[in-house]
């Protein structure tokens, strides 16, 4: 992808040209790159069970102080569950009577792994390799939201310090735990966060060279199968044929759900029909294609549907792991228990939250008894409807930047925390993605990649602009 060079644009800083040509400078310039470092030093990793300092300190050292000097007033506050991590909220108010919009970001990651990244690259360092700028948080969120409010800050001088519409941020430390505690939060500070609009930046473009925008994201479901048959493992030689192997009844057991092809068999759990609307809003999606992107697999996964069908507008159920005896050293024993982990995702529409009742009901109809069903985390699908207002005009102010196709997904594949902005705020949502599909986001080697940054800030900065402009449908 080709980003526009802020050297052609209009020297009038106090235009939509201006305002995008400050904010592509904030990146030629380094200071994208030197925020950016900072901020992935904190070591704010949110999912391994306990709360580093870190993850209060990224808010309160370095977000909250650059939130400040744009003139925000700033306040970091306690999560209403226990052991969640805390929130920082930033509210800039040039009028109440005026519209507000409200945005959202984390800064918190996954569990670095350092011993998993290549020769000269380190989690806490970005390192730049080219358009790469590697490092945890570049892409997932810490590059992200830093682009957002990069563009919000060009927006801001470009109007000469009012927008004409407010602004609440929203910065939350759990998103990679689940995001413990937002839906509470935002249900206790509804009135803090009262907002006509949000926008969101998380998640991957469709493609690297695809300005995307998604309206809400799959739902997910993390839950496990256990079967345990007594205390301890007997030999296999001495007792094989005449006691039950729990590995192979589970094994067994979840044949009936999924079967060969990857496709779910549980009555109640599969997605609804596609209606014709979501069907031609993905008709035109490419999936895959990208450098590093896996190669698809044919004939894998529902009949009769798309590739970007299968992925963005129907549910799909996975085997995370299987574990039974001892994996890194088998024994000749019939092991006493086995366990299986499983994950649906799935759309809008489905009856997740009955979840353990149809496939309680499901293993019960095929002779299986038992088995434990029990969910361990859930995140609820949303989606913005395709008619609102919003997203036209949306696609047309990026349209407007980028001169390029934007890609409209109904929602993202993935699972993000949008129900508390849509269900429990009752907001429209706008997801602008600054990553793609290779990032390594959640592994070794995670990276920004710099044309999509500086066009994300061009994105974000046009976007701005275009809030406080006439026929935004507020």
């Amino acid at each position: 992808m080709q980003a526009s060079s802020a050297a052609s644009l209009p020297a009038d800083r106090h235009s939509r040209e201006g305002c995008i040509a400050h904010a592509a400078a904030y990146l030629d310039q380094g200071g994208l790159l030197r925020d950016l470092s900072r901020r992935v030093a904190y070591q704010s990793e949110s999912d391994a069970g306990k709360l580093p300092p870190a993850l209060t300190a990224y808010l309160q050292d370095e977000m909250a102080p650059y939130l400040t000097s744009m003139g925000f007033d700033c306040r970091i506050l306690g999560n209403p569950v226990d052991g969640g991590g805390p929130f920082l909220v930033a509210r800039r108010i040039e009028d109440a009577s005026q519209p507000t919009v409200l945005l959202y970001g984390h800064g918190d990651v996954v569990s670095a792994t350092p011993s998993s990244w290549r020769a000269g690259l380190e989690p806490w360092r970005v390192v730049v390799e080219g358009e790469r700028w590697y490092g945890r948080g570049t892409a997932d969120n810490k590059g992200q939201h830093s682009i957002s409010l990069g563009g919000l800050r060009s927006a801001i001088h470009a109007r000469g310090g009012s927008l004409g519409y407010n602004v609440t941020v929203l910065l939350e430390s759990g998103e990679e735990a689940g995001s413990p505690g937002l839906l509470e939060f935002c249900a206790k500070h509804r009135d803090l966060l009262r907002a006509d609009l949000f926008i969101g930046c998380d998640g991957p473009r469709i493609r690297a060279d695809r300005p995307t925008l998604f309206l809400g994201s799959r739902g997910m479901v993390n839950f496990t199968l256990s079967l345990s048959c007594r205390d301890r493992a007997f030999h296999s030689g001495n007792w094989g044929g005449v006691l039950r192997n729990p590995a192979t009844v589970l094994a067994n057991a979840v044949s009936t759900m999924i079967d060969a092809r990857g496709v779910m068999r549980v009555e109640g759990l599969r997605a609804p029909e596609i209606s014709p609307d979501i069907r031609k809003a993905v008709s035109s999606l490419p999936i895959g294609g990208d450098e590093n992107d896996p190669v698809l697999d044919e004939g894998w996964g529902e009949p009769g549907l798309t590739p970007a069908e299968r992925l963005i507008a129907w549910n799909t159920m996975e085997i995370l792991t299987f574990a039974s005896g001892s994996i890194e050293r088998p024994v000749n024993a019939i092991p006493p228990r086995a366990i299986v982990h499983c994950q649906l995702r799935f759309v809008v529409g489905t009856q997740w939250e009955r979840l353990e009742e149809f496939i309680s009901a499901h293993l019960r109809r095929h002779g299986f008894q038992g088995i434990d069903v029990k969910v361990d985390m859930a995140t609820a699908a949303t989606r913005l409807d395709l008619s609102s207002p919003w997203v036209q005009w949306c696609v047309d102010s990026l349209s407007a930047t980028t001169g390029e196709p934007i890609a409209v997904m109904p929602n993202l594949a993935g699972s993000i925390p949008n129900s508390a902005f849509s269900d429990v705020l009752g907001l429209p949502t706008l997801w602008i993605p600054h990553s793609y599909p290779a990032c390594g986001q959640h592994g070794p080697n995670e990276h920004l990649l710099a044309p999509i940054a500086r066009q994300g800030l061009e994105i974000m900065a046009g976007l701005y602009w275009d809030l406080g402009a006439p026929g935004a449908p507020w």
